[in-house]
């Protein structure tokens, strides 16, 4: 390179310089005829061969370089070829050697006005700067010539020539045109790698667009951890600009907990010895976002040189699913402690079971000291069960459909647990049966209650029918010398034999004639409870007209009406049939039970009601009154045997308490209902509902209590 243009080059202040085409080429109508001649290529070759020489892209990329340069750096040329110039050459003073151009932001960054530009390249400012020439380890620091070059086509070089110590001028450039040594070493293109350098070239100057098109997050940092680019990738999802993310080291994008860790991290990265480049750190860690919100992010540092390359993925969606998994799995497990169970999986063929933690701890073992496979469970299992647990594995596999069983195993301390296990198979692509799983669960003390209700219920039942035994016995024995004592008494107030000498005898004779029949009514009602509730009581069916029954009923009930100052009212047609088929007798009972208690619970001056109620689909009669009513809280418990009302006024009226629980059994021996609707102070009004023909409906023997609560 002649001289004055080398001077020129280094004198001329920076800012004077075209941004578009460099320190300008001398005019070609101005170049002398030798200028514009090449020199042999074995003249150039033999000077390139001594040289340390760059030819540098606008791009950043290196189109050429000597062998002299890859001498300083032990490697081959061709290897240099297609690598970023900013990768293999750092200036010493980098203040001295670069500026800052319009549209081109800082040092390193980005967004160069020029479309294939690169903001390292552009910012060279032509002249001798000293840097350090590093590659795979090898740094060498050397002094170069940086100038622009103009090629006749319009492409522009940087390049960057080295000076020997004792010259002011590049080596071999005295006899050497830049222009045409830029011109002829572009020409030539080495047959062997020229296909493989051109694609490389390319590929370089592309990478941008696939960095920005990756679904990872990459950003350049200083050794010190100064960000100094990013692609679009990591600006979108972390809503940074390119301004406010070239003012940020990277540890302020780090969360502050995170902070101390990462520190170290880094550190270990950058102390290791400029001969380790290439070593790699991978972590995780919280970044946060310029909307303050958290990511996570797993990063892969790489240093290189003075600088550090990071690529790094968002965690942010796997760290919440993993949370929430987690958070189901402790749910899960909270549950399955709570209700005392635990989960198991077989594959079918395998020895080994996969058990649960709880399953562990409902066979009262440890992980140590329990062996989760066949051989294992048939250890711990009660002698019974072995073969009725084989079975029933060997029972789903063949069905395939889900199973349950219970079984006793016999714990450590000797202690024996009842264990429910419910389990389902897995199908494989032949819908053949490939593996088991399901869960178990500790029922014992729950199987204790059951036992101990079980019994409880046969001891009460037992109870139960002595006593109704007992009262049948006891109606039967009580019976016949009632009905000689209110035979004979009513023998004696009628006089049959003769005159009674005192008047007042007749009176007494009369009390106990009516306590007679007052005390067989009871002993009748308890007779007729006893067999009902022992499924004894068989209805004699047969066809009669109910209105007759209802009208006779009332009645019966008009002197006893009549003694407490009741009112009886009949709403039943004078002239009418309605023929039924059913137990007369009980029936008439029904209706003499629902009118008695009417007429009893009925203060003097109020009113009781029988009528008819016309249906199509079944028969029904209703007995209201206007007495006391039965409060809400007690209306479930009056139809049960020997259950009253009790209040001030009820206690002062006898009764066996058994008239409405008669009457409702009776009514559902016929396969009928009873209602009972009642207001304290208003009355009571209690419907019953039969069958037209009680043979299709009768039943053998009531509901209890506990079916009609189920």
């Amino acid at each position: 390179m002649p001289a004055s243009v080398s001077a020129k080059a280094r004198t001329k202040p920076a800012a004077k310089a075209s941004p578009k085409s460099g320190p300008k080429a001398k005019p070609a109508a101005k170049t002398s005829a030798k200028a514009q001649t090449p020199a042999p290529l074995s003249t150039i070759r033999a000077q390139e061969d001594r040289i340390p020489r760059l030819l540098i892209q606008e791009s950043g990329v290196i189109a050429y370089a000597s062998s002299g340069l890859a001498t300083i750096l032990k490697v081959k040329a061709p290897d240099l070829h297609g690598l970023k110039a900013q990768d293999l050459i750092t200036f010493i003073d980098p203040d001295d050697a670069q500026h800052d151009r319009p549209g081109l932001g800082m040092m390193f960054g980005q967004g160069a006005t020029e479309a294939t530009g690169d903001p390292w390249t552009l910012s060279i400012i032509p002249g001798e700067h000293p840097v350090i020439v590093q590659h795979g380890g090898a740094e060498k620091p050397v002094s170069m010539q940086f100038d622009w070059i103009s090629l006749p086509d319009g492409r522009r070089y940087l390049v960057a020539s080295g000076i020997a110590p004792s010259r002011s001028k590049p080596q071999g450039s005295k006899d050497t045109d830049l222009t045409t040594l830029v011109s002829t070493l572009i020409q030539k293109k080495p047959a062997a790698k020229s296909s493989k350098q051109s694609v490389s070239s390319t590929f370089a100057d592309e990478l941008p667009m696939f960095m920005n098109m990756s679904h990872d997050l990459m950003v350049l940092m200083a050794q010190d951890g100064q960000l100094l680019s990013a692609n679009q990738t990591f600006m979108d999802v972390l809503g940074y600009d390119e301004d406010t993310l070239s003012k940020l080291n990277f540890i302020d994008l780090v969360h502050a907990e995170d902070r101390g860790h990462i520190r170290t991290q880094f550190k270990s990265l950058m102390q290791n010895d400029a001969s380790d480049d290439g070593h790699l750190i991978a972590f995780d860690c919280r970044v946060m976002a310029a909307n303050k919100t958290v990511h996570w992010l797993e990063w892969r540092q790489k240093r290189q040189g003075q600088k550090i390359y990071a690529v790094c993925r968002d965690l942010t969606e796997i760290k919440a699913h993993e949370a929430a998994l987690l958070k189901n799995q402790q749910q899960l497990s909270e549950a399955q402690e709570i209700g005392r169970m635990g989960h198991w999986y077989w594959r079918v063929g395998d020895d080994k079971i996969n058990f649960s933690d709880q399953i562990y701890r409902i066979f009262g073992l440890t992980r140590d000291q329990f062996d989760p496979s066949l051989e294992g469970m048939n250890a711990v299992l009660h002698r019974r069960d072995r073969g009725r647990m084989a079975q029933a594995f060997q029972r789903a596999m063949i069905e395939q459909r889900d199973y349950e069983m219970e079984f006793r195993i016999i714990r450590p301390d000797g202690n024996s647990r009842f264990i429910l296990l419910q389990g389902r198979c897995e199908l494989d692509a032949e819908s053949d049966v490939k593996s088991l799983f399901g869960i178990m669960q500790d029922i014992t003390e729950r199987t204790q209650h059951e036992r101990e209700l079980r019994e409880a219920k046969e001891s009460s039942e037992r109870a139960y029918a002595a006593k109704s035994q007992f009262l049948a016995n006891m109606s039967h024995e009580l019976r016949t010398p009632l009905n000689a004592i209110i035979g004979f008494s009513e023998m004696m107030q009628r006089q049959l034999l003769g005159p009674i000498g005192t008047e007042k005898y007749l009176d007494y004779i009369g009390g106990i004639r009516e306590s007679g029949e007052h005390l067989l009514d009871l002993i009748s009602d308890i007779l007729d409870m006893s067999k009902i509730e022992a499924g004894k009581y068989e209805l004699d069916l047969e066809e009669f007209n109910l209105m007759k029954v209802l009208r006779l009923g009332a009645h019966m009930i008009e002197g006893r009406a009549l003694d407490a100052q009741v009112k009886i009212v009949t709403d039943i047609p004078e002239e009418g049939s309605v023929t039924i088929t059913a137990d007369r007798r009980a029936v008439m009972q029904m209706v003499l039970n629902l009118l008695s208690n009417a007429v009893k619970f009925t203060e003097p001056g109020g009113e009781v009601r029988i009528e008819y109620i016309n249906r199509d689909d079944v028969v029904s009669f209703c007995i209201s009154d206007t007495g006391i009513g039965i409060p809400a809280s007690k209306l479930k418990y009056v139809c049960r045997p020997f259950e009253q009302a009790a209040n001030h006024f009820t206690r002062n009226h006898e009764g066996s308490g058994l008239g409405l629980a008669i009457t409702k059994d009776l009514a559902e021996l016929h396969g009928g209902t009873i209602k009972i609707e009642s207001t304290v102070g208003v009355g009571t009004a209690v419907t019953i509902t039969l069958p037209w023909d009680t043979t299709k409906t009768r039943k053998t023997k009531p509901q209890s209590d506990a079916q009609r609560q189920s």
